[in-house]
């Protein structure tokens, strides 16, 4: 690929500076409370009330601060996920001005603003690389990623043979609540789509090795027959969006154009055209503006209602230690939460599950420390390498960290083994490369 133009390079460059990232995070905050405004006249369960306007307003305002951090941070793991917390709390303490939930929604407010700066803490500015003990030599790890391929190769092989179904994305639902799928090759499609090939993909593209690349990207949209998700249907693009915007502005910059971008056109596209959920506006605006961002804040919500009045789980949720405690829930939380409010299974983000529904709103910031502290693992753990390529070979975990428990994360969809990737990937890879 050739180089950017330098009138691209110039604007990349002033886009990386502390004034401009101030001003596009607090652009990105204004537009999170404008989406939500909308959002509510689409979803019941997200509510907008013009009296209350001024409240939400101030609030959004005085916890804007905290995306100054992102301004003064340099580029990291971290950073990217911490971003995605920040519009998410950010969107939370917007909803929970008005929700009709009745809980103690003041103490809710502070305990997740509280929970998301004790996370940022580490996940920003923890930085310091491990001292590598085990170093492959470029030879092995390009062994090593072919391995992966061969890894990735056989799990979809396996997989399909228990599911394999093109279906339109409409009908997804009327399908995938009857998937069953053996424990290994759960484990193995969860690490395989979220981390496995995302990483892979890194590594061949910026080597120059495009049909490797290519490879990679038509394996991850074969994950969409057997899990019926639209996250597997649409990881090729968002790798793709990340590779362009990474190759036009600067790590930090391209984080915050992550999420600014789709969802100004998203908010855009509804009120131009004022269509419906139904119309292709109205489902890029759904997928976009509802289902990746909206509805990862109106968990929290739901959450903090649920366990004001029941108890807590003391992580009993956690599938290791639920047969060795006492626990009042049989079913997984996003069942639980399906039965009590009817919104499908609403996983949520280690804010909601290890934070309000292990420990609740008092207790939540602690963990959410203990989250952070765990997170920063993947800043030292990927220190020294390129930042373009740790964005984009972590492309999918904030999507991930959205939605469900740190836990699962790190475990199930296989954040874990990407810290340990990128620990044994040898710094000099990519030298003298794009």
């Amino acid at each position: 690929m050739n180089e950017p133009s330098s009138i691209i390079r110039e604007l990349g460059s002033r886009l990386d500076s502390k004034p401009a990232l101030t001003l596009m995070a607090l652009l990105h905050s204004a537009l999170t409370c404008l989406s939500l405004i909308k959002v509510a006249s689409f979803q019941a369960y997200i509510h907008f009330d013009g009296e209350r306007v001024w409240i939400a307003a101030g609030v959004a305002i005085a916890f804007s601060i905290v995306s100054l951090l992102f301004a003064a941070a340099r580029f990291s793991f971290g950073y990217y996920v911490g971003f995605y917390f920040y519009t998410m709390i950010l969107g939370f303490l917007w909803i929970d001005v008005f929700s009709e939930y009745s809980y103690p929604r003041l103490l809710a407010g502070f305990s997740a603003a509280l929970s998301l700066v004790l996370l940022l803490l580490p996940t920003l500015f923890v930085r310091a690389p491990f001292r590598q003990l085990v170093t492959l030599s470029n030879a092995r790890f390009a062994q090593l990623l072919t391995l992966i391929l061969v890894i990735s190769i056989v799990t979809i092989a396996v997989a399909s043979t228990y599911n394999f179904r093109l279906v339109a994305v409409a009908n997804i639902y009327d399908y995938r609540d009857a998937l069953q799928f053996p424990g290994a090759v759960r484990y193995l499609t969860g690490w395989v789509s979220s981390t496995l090939l995302p990483f892979a993909f890194a590594c061949y593209w910026l080597l120059g090795q495009r049909w490797r690349a290519g490879l990679v990207l038509i394996l991850l949209l074969l994950f969409y027959p057997i899990t019926l998700t639209k996250f597997a249907l649409f990881t090729p693009a968002w790798l793709i969006a990340l590779v362009v915007l990474s190759r036009l502005l600067e790590p930090r910059a391209s984080v915050i154009a992550s999420i600014f971008v789709p969802m100004l056109l998203g908010l855009a596209v509804i009120v131009i055209t004022g269509a419906s959920l139904n119309s292709a506006p109205g489902k890029y605006f759904d997928l976009v503006n509802i289902r990746m961002m909206a509805t990862a804040s109106s968990a929290l919500d739901i959450y903090n209602h649920f366990f004001a009045t029941h108890p807590l789980t003391w992580f009993c949720q956690i599938s290791v230690l639920k047969p060795l405690m006492h626990c009042p829930y049989e079913q997984p939380l996003a069942v639980v939460m399906q039965n009590t409010y009817g919104f499908g299974n609403l996983n949520a983000s280690l804010f909601a599950t290890e934070g309000v529904a292990s420990v609740g709103p008092w207790l939540a910031p602690l963990t959410a420390l203990a989250s952070g502290l765990l997170l920063a693992l993947g800043n030292r753990a990927s220190a020294g390498l390129p930042p373009r390529f740790v964005l984009i070979s972590a492309a999918v975990i904030p999507h991930v960290l959205l939605n469900v428990p740190l836990t699962v994360a790190m475990v199930t969809h296989g954040t874990a083994i990407l810290f340990l990737l990128w620990y044994v990937t040898p710094r000099s890879l990519f030298e003298q490369k794009p």
